[in-house]
């Protein structure tokens, strides 16, 4: 069934919505893949707050070009599925990346990420970075490594004070 114009408005619409404010945009081939995989797929991406959408290229085209992204790289055949995150700039590439791992059929084209298209590789390179969380622990473990070192020093006095009065308590005895 053809689709009117008026829900081609609506679609693009919705396109330039979901696309206001994104850190991350990924391309994804899911031709050949089954209901229940692109559910579980998306069901990922929920947890995320990853928001996925199928549509076709023009749509996806002119919604980027308004928000100042250059298309002309954007060169696919057949509807893409794209996921877009405005939260975390690796989790659709880390999400999808896995994804693919697991179903063949799924194929990463490119991303968007700072308003610059980026190729496949690129988002398989973004996908092995840690997560935010990730990220923040290592640095909250590193501005604490030195502190508990120095508390470990301190106490380690303290600790061979309490052996040497112990082993002469026990000597008296």
């Amino acid at each position: 069934m053809a689709v009117t114009r008026k829900e081609k408005e609506e679609i693009l619409a919705g396109l330039e919505s979901q696309l206001e404010g994104a850190k991350a945009i990924v391309f994804a081939d899911y031709r050949g893949t089954t209901v229940k995989k692109i559910d579980e797929l998306r069901k990922r991406f929920r947890k995320e707050n990853i928001s996925t959408k199928v549509a076709k290229i023009t749509l996806i085209k002119k919604a980027l070009s308004k928000h100042g992204i250059d298309t002309t790289a954007i060169d696919f055949k057949a509807p893409v599925a794209i996921a877009i995150s405005k939260e975390d700039e690796v989790a659709p590439a880390r999400i999808l990346s896995a994804f693919v791992k697991e179903n063949k059929n799924v194929k990463i084209l490119m991303g968007v990420m700072d308003n610059k298209i980026i190729n496949a590789l690129e988002v398989n390179a973004l996908a092995s970075l840690p997560s935010k969380q990730e990220l923040r622990a290592q640095v909250v473990g590193t501005i604490a490594a030195p502190v508990s070192g120095f508390v470990n020093v301190l106490a380690g006095n303290l600790r061979k004070l309490l052996y040497v009065m112990n082993a002469i308590k026990e000597s008296k005895v």
